[in-house]
C-alpha cells in the first residue's frame, strides 16, 4: 500500500473502553518525530517501522528499529524514540481493555520487547495496513469490529513475531511439523517419548524445549492432548461405544488409565462428559 507523505491518526470513542479489547488510537506517520515519555504511555503501545530507521530507548538500553521491526510497550513503561535516518516511516496502535492484560499474559507477551516479523508474516503487516486504512475512511467503524481485528493482530504478532531475537512461533512450528504430523497419525498406537525423539531426529532436551516454546507443554503432554481430543470426539460421535473401546482406540493402556487421565485433565469423568454433551445435543 502506498501511504504517501501525509500522517494519518485515528482516535476512537472512549465509550468503547468497556470492551475486553479496545483500540485507543492508531495511525501512520510518514515522518516520525521525537518522543520522550518519562512516565510511559497509559495504554499498550505498538510501534512498527515500514521505512527508514528509528532509535528506541527503554529499560536503560537503546535499540535500532529497522524495517520489519517493531516494539510493544506495556503501559507506563518509560521510553523515548526518534528518527535515526532522514525519514522514519511507522505505523502504530495503542490499545487497552478489561481483558488486555490477561490476554497478553496468556500469550506470554505482557512485557515491553522488540519484535522482528519473520518471513512468513506478510498477513500481519497487511492487517495493520487494513485496520488503519479502514478506520481512515469508515466513520461508522464499530469498536467491536476493531476489537476483533485487534485480537487477530495480537495472535499474528505472537505467531510471526521474533521477540528479542528469539525464533517466532511459526518457526518453532516449522521445526515440529513433521513430528506433530506423525503424532497425529500414530497417537492411537503404543508410542511414547522414545518414538517421538526418533521421528524428530533430535535430542530429548531440544524436543522438549521446542514443544514448550510452541505449545506450552512437553511432547508427551501434547500426545495425551491428541488422544483426549480424539476420545472426546469419539464419545460424542459414537455414543454406543464403550469406554473400554474408546480407550483402546485412542492409545490408552487400559480403561482405568483413560478414566484417570481424562478426569485429571478435564475435571470430570468420561462418562459424565458424554452425558453432558449428548443431553445438550438432544435439547438443541
Amino acid at each position: 500500500m502506498n501511504w504517501g507523505d501525509e500522517n494519518r491518526r485515528c482516535v476512537f470513542n472512549t465509550i468503547e473502553s468497556s470492551l475486553p479489547l479496545f483500540v485507543e488510537t492508531m495511525g501512520y506517520s510518514a515522518w516520525e518525530r521525537i518522543f520522550t515519555r518519562t512516565d510511559g504511555y497509559p495504554y499498550y503501545h505498538w510501534l512498527y517501522t515500514l521505512e527508514g530507521e528509528g532509535s528506541m530507548e527503554m529499560r536503560g538500553e537503546r535499540f535500532l528499529l529497522t524495517p520489519g521491526q517493531g516494539v510493544l510497550l506495556t503501559p507506563f513503561t518509560p521510553h523515548s524514540y526518534s528518527p535515526a535516518s532522514d525519514r522514519w516511516v511507522t505505523v502504530y496502535i495503542t490499545f487497552g481493555g478489561t481483558a488486555a492484560e490477561a490476554i497478553l499474559n496468556s500469550l506470554d507477551m505482557n512485557t515491553s520487547a522488540i519484535y522482528a516479523i519473520d518471513s512468513e508474516g506478510a498477513s500481519f503487516v497487511s492487517l495493520m495496513e487494513e485496520m488503519i486504512h479502514k478506520a481512515d475512511w469508515d466513520t461508522e467503524l464499530s469498536g467491536m469490529e476493531l476489537s476483533t481485528a485487534l485480537y487477530r493482530f495480537l495472535m499474528l504478532l505472537r505467531n510471526y513475531g521474533m521477540r528479542d531475537e528469539q525464533p517466532s512461533l511459526s518457526q518453532y512450528y516449522d521445526k515440529l511439523r513433521p513430528v506433530v504430523r506423525w503424532m497425529e497419525e500414530h497417537f492411537s498406537s503404543n508410542v511414547g517419548l522414545a518414538e517421538m525423539v526418533e521421528q524428530a531426529n533430535m535430542s530429548v532436551s531440544y524436543l522438549n524445549e521446542l514443544f514448550r516454546d510452541a505449545f506450552g507443554m512437553s511432547p508427551y503432554s501434547y500426545l495425551i492432548h491428541l488422544r483426549l481430543r480424539q476420545a472426546k470426539k469419539m464419545m460424542i460421535m459414537n455414543p454406543d461405544k464403550t469406554l473400554k473401546e474408546v480407550s483402546a482406540q485412542t492409545g490408552f493402556n487400559d480403561v482405568s488409565h483413560f478414566v484417570a487421565t481424562f478426569r485429571k485433565k478435564e475435571g470430570i469423568t468420561p462418562a459424565k462428559y458424554r452425558e453432558l454433551h449428548i443431553s445438550t445435543e438432544i435439547r438443541d
